[in-house]
């Protein structure tokens, strides 16, 4: 069965991407980037895995979308619950399960946060709803950022607070 990574170099040689020169690279990664802006999925010029799980969670979960500048949560439910959300791609040069900075924990911005494992074609590995206090227990603070680190390991999705929602985001 072939692997992520396999699906990834394979759709790439369809495209023909190894005979781009360096800038053509650059310029068609723009253009996806600038494509997936005026979709609405992306709202920066950055990686857009933070943007595309944002996306992906309010759309699958119903949850409205909050500002850019909105500290400390980035959905919000009709019923008022809070939403941190928080993603990270998983590549062979790069196998950390370590989500994003979080600012502020203490202050309990978001009463869950949703976390995106994905593989290297951005197909979804696990996702999972973890409450605060999980997340508050589970950190470990760091002075270099001034912010909590929080590493998703699958352990996580084990605990009884936490609901596994790989299902949900996946189909």
């Amino acid at each position: 069965m072939p692997t992520p990574e396999d699906n990834l170099i394979s759709m790439a040689e369809q495209m023909n991407i190894p005979r781009l020169s360096n800038d053509e690279l650059l310029q068609t990664f723009a253009a996806i980037i600038e494509e997936l802006r005026s979709r609405g999925i992306s709202r920066s010029n950055n990686n857009p895995a933070a943007d595309y799980t944002e996306w992906l969670v309010c759309a699958r979960l119903n949850l409205e979308r909050q500002a850019n500048s909105n500290a400390g949560y980035d959905a919000i439910a009709e019923d008022g619950t809070r939403f941190e959300i928080k993603a990270r791609r998983i590549t062979p040069h790069n196998p950390s399960l370590q989500l994003s900075a979080i600012r502020e924990l203490k202050a309990k911005r978001f009463d869950y946060l949703i976390g995106v494992i994905y593989e290297i074609d951005f197909s979804i590995r696990y996702a999972a709803k973890i409450p605060h206090e999980v997340i508050a227990s589970n950190s470990r603070h760091t002075d270099y950022t001034n912010s909590s680190i929080f590493i998703l390991s699958p352990n996580i999705l084990e605990l009884p607070e936490v609901n596994d929602i790989t299902s949900v985001l996946a189909s």
